[in-house]
């Protein structure tokens, strides 16, 4: 039946084996007996077959090698194979007379060379139909997005073989091909199981993955993006992930979140109800159309069964479910854990919610959502305190009891969330409770992340956790109105954000089963310990968080066994403090405050040493250092002098207790470094490099030409404090070009553009999550530009920089290169929680 279509296909319509080979071969056999000339071929015949087929205008024919034909050794029964002899027998065509010669005119005709076809270009219209058969066009890459101009041979030999494209997840064939995966897998299950360039038989299972220098090649050539209004140049290797910025940025801007002000759009719940129907009129008048035409005017079912569609979207089934079975008139009421789930998804605040309940309550004459008090005490239930699990070893120093909820910080004693004394000043979680309850909302993430990694769903562990923890200082949190109690009025916020889990894989590999996508998120920040303390206090700091601190180095001395995927998993711990800015790491490693004289937390420079030689310093500073400084400072054993003895501990002051990690909070690093950019505009205004001492009056004066000037070309109004939204628009060639308008020296101009171009390629190595991948360019070049900015600054801006240096500035020109080899990142490890 296959052979029998695949002639149909032909053209030959209900034609056998006899008339094939007639019209093939031009022998009549269709008298002869099977014995003489057998249906079944010889392999010889059988190529024979198939090139004249390929030669014929229909690109669909094909024949079926493996279901059809079956091979045998060359026989003499077979008179279409060559003999030995080199000849054939042919009956049916006869010789034709002999003619007379006719003479040879000579005519100067040029001679043409004799073109010799490739064994490839002869397979031409089967390349031909396995383009067909691919239709690639949309999702491989053309060769001529190439930026470079590479030999034609080369282009060829990392392109495909099918369809001529860049390779992509390259294959390589036993034959030496090499094909693109999808392109070669569609060829050998519509053509057949065997090369489409020469032929040779194969399997998909024989398709092997080319050599890793071969790969590295490929993923090294840089491309032009075919994006419109994009044209960027990225690394094939890397075009995956440029791509789907692409596709994150249509889905971003699909819907304008800008208002035409400049202004940040708010979002929809938190507008007020008029504001709400004038965003909304366009799809309310679309929505009533709609329902008038299709449901009989009926509006309210139209809605809510967009909002089921809706919550059914975003895979809340059950919630959807339980919904409709209550509009259906099923049912009693929403649970009040659905009611929360609800509520959070929506973004509801406390007012707007229970207005909802009421409104749907009077409208249905039935209590379909609960009351908040409902839901406030279904919160309380969820808090971290209610799941089983236990240490291997136990913990020392910490109770073994697991149903611990919120704890009183100074004692340690348990109330009920609302049983609390209005003068307790600290409020947290135990730190493993809390890290338990972290692990289990993340337990659908770690089932998945086995399962895209090929592992084993039951392993039982280790897994590694790394643990980033956090501290900053949350400002005035004083009653404005009436009388509170009487606690300080300031707070600090103590946080970890669980950044990867990774196990060993059967290849004793360590793979990463999940890894925070948005680690300076606040949704992924678990809170752990709310003080009303200033973060200046050392003794209150310390008095609170020393118990963490004794969970922590308990933990990581331990297994934690807890059941995930109803299976019981090991978890190892490892906790990296890199959340802090400087103020709470000179607190919390006992050093003394920002304007001493030692200008920096990783090293032990003092400002002017640190004003001298701009980026030749290295990190030095330790926990256990400073804990053996602290003790020298303490008990002062040589005998020394204030001085003597505070230049021997390197500035420290007070007693470290929490173990921080090299890094650079990348916002403060922003401001502090707009802070200085912002007194060398006034600077260079003044022109202080010629008249080094003006007076406050023209010092005075110079800032409120800045200002207005800014606050004319760039909408930049002054302000008391530099934020980091002002530092973002200071630190731009934009807002330099305004400023060099009112500098009189182009020198000074050009100087101070420089300068702002080596600040902008060195900002995104810091500000940046992961900055090994998002620009590893600029990675590369951070010492070369960090060295001419010092220069720079030594050179043209000595009346400033003689002799003093910021912290930051130092860190930003010193550090980075260190502090990334370390780590490997700066962004997600240094945001504060």
């Amino acid at each position: 039946d296959v052979t029998q279509e695949v002639l149909r296909k032909m053209g030959y319509g209900n034609s056998f084996w006899p008339e094939l080979i007639h019209n093939t071969f031009n022998i009549d056999v269709r008298t002869d007996s099977e014995a003489r000339y057998p249906t079944h071929f010889c392999y010889n015949c059988w190529r024979i077959v198939i090139q004249t087929i390929n030669n014929t205008t229909n690109e669909d024919a094909f024949f079926p090698i493996s279901t059809i034909v079956q091979w045998k050794p060359h026989s003499n029964l077979c008179n279409v194979c060559n003999f030995p002899n080199g000849t054939r027998k042919r009956k049916v065509l006869k010789r034709s007379p002999p003619v007379t010669k006719k003479p040879k005119i000579t005519v100067d005709v040029p001679i043409r060379s004799r073109i010799m076809k490739r064994k490839d270009q002869r397979n031409s219209t089967s390349i031909l139909l396995a383009k067909k058969i691919v239709n690639c066009k949309k999702i491989h890459l053309n060769s001529k997005l190439l930026v470079l101009d590479y030999p034609n041979n080369f282009i060829q030999s990392v392109s495909c073989q099918v369809c001529e494209h860049l390779l992509a997840d390259p294959v390589q064939s036993p034959c030496k091909h090499l094909f693109c995966r999808t392109c070669i897998l569609k060829c050998t299950a519509v053509l057949g199981k065997y090369c489409p360039v020469c032929r040779f038989p194969c399997e998909p299972t024989e398709f092997k993955s080319p050599v890793k220098s071969f790969v590295s090649v490929l993923n090294s050539l840089v491309l032009k993006c075919p994006v419109e209004d994009c044209g960027e140049e990225v690394r094939l290797g890397e075009y995956s992930k440029h791509a789907q910025n692409h596709k994150e940025t249509r889905k971003l801007h699909a819907y304008s979140t800008i208002n035409k002000g400049g202004r940040p759009r708010q979002h929809l719940l938190s507008l007020t109800r008029r504001a709400q129907k004038h965003r909304l009129r366009h799809l309310k008048l679309q929505v009533k159309v709609f329902a008038d035409k299709e449901e009989g005017g009926d509006v309210k079912s139209v809605c809510l069964t967009l909002f089921l569609l809706a919550l059914r979207a975003g895979n809340e089934h059950r919630q959807a479910d339980e919904l409709e079975a209550l509009m259906q008139g099923h049912g009693s009421g929403l649970k009040p854990a659905v009611c929360l789930a609800i509520r959070v998804s929506t973004f509801l605040s406390c007012s707007q919610y229970h207005k909802m309940y009421k409104t749907v309550k009077a409208s249905t004459g039935k209590q379909i959502f609960q009351p908040l008090h409902s839901l406030r005490n279904t919160e309380k239930t969820l808090l971290p305190g209610y799941y089983l699990f236990e240490w291997e070893p136990p913990l020392e120093n910490v109770s073994t009891n697991t149903e611990v909820g919120i704890i009183d910080g100074t004692c340690g004693w348990r109330y009920c969330v609302d049983d609390y004394p209005m003068e307790t000043i600290s409020r947290r979680f135990r730190y493993d409770v809390a890290i338990v309850s972290a692990l289990k909302d993340l337990e659908d993430n770690i089932l998945e992340g086995l399962k895209s990694q090929n592992i084993d769903e039951y392993l039982g562990g280790p897994f590694t956790v790394v643990i980033k923890e956090s501290c900053d200082g949350m400002g005035d949190v004083s009653e404005k109105h009436g009388y509170g109690p009487s606690v300080p009025e300031k707070a600090v916020r103590y946080s970890f954000t669980i950044m990867t889990i990774s196990v060993v894989n059967e290849n004793n590999e360590k793979v990463n089963v999940f890894e925070e996508p948005k680690p300076n998120s606040e949704l992924c920040c678990k809170p752990l310990c709310l003080m009303l303390a200033d973060e200046s206090d050392h003794e209150t700091l310390t008095a609170i968080l020393g118990p963490l601190v004794t969970e922590r180095e308990a933990m990581k001395n331990s297994d934690l066994i807890l059941e995930i995927g109803d299976l019981p998993r090991s978890f190892q711990f490892i906790f990296r403090g890199t959340g802090y800015d400087e103020k709470l790491i000179r607190e919390v490693e006992g050093l003394e405050a920002s304007g001493s004289m030692y200008v920096c937390t990783l090293c032990d420079a003092t400002r002017a040493e640190a004003s001298q030689n701009l980026i030749l310093h290295s990190i030095t500073r330790s926990h256990e250092e400073n804990l053996e400084r602290y003790e020298i400072w303490r008990t002062n054993p040589y005998h020394e002098t204030a001085e003597e003895l505070r230049d021997r501990v390197k500035g420290i002051s007070a007693k470290p207790f929490i173990e921080t990690q090299p890094s650079i909070d990348a916002l403060h690093c922003d401001i502090g470094n707009a802070t200085e950019f912002y007194k060398v505009f006034q600077d260079e205004i003044g022109e202080m490099h010629k008249n080094p001492n003006p007076s406050k009056e023209e010092k005075k004066r110079r800032q409120t030409m800045l200002d207005k000037h800014l606050r004319k070309k760039m909408n930049l109004k002054p302000i008391m404090r530099l934020n980091g939204n002002f530092a973002r628009k200071l630190m731009t060639e934009e807002t330099v070009e305004a400023v060099c308008e009112l500098i009189p020296s182009e020198e000074r101009r050009e100087i101070l553009r420089e300068l702002m171009h080596l600040y902008i390629l060195m900002k995104p190595v810091w500000r940046s999550t992961f900055p090994l991948r998002e620009c590893p360019d600029l990675l590369c070049q951070y010492s070369f530009n960090s060295q001419r900015f010092a220069e720079l600054l030594q050179k043209e801006f000595k009346y400033r920089y003689g002799v003093k240096i910021t912290n930051y500035l130092h860190k930003t020109l010193a550090h980075v290169p260190e502090i990334i080899e370390r780590d490997g990142s700066i962004g997600a490890w240094a945001s504060e929680g």
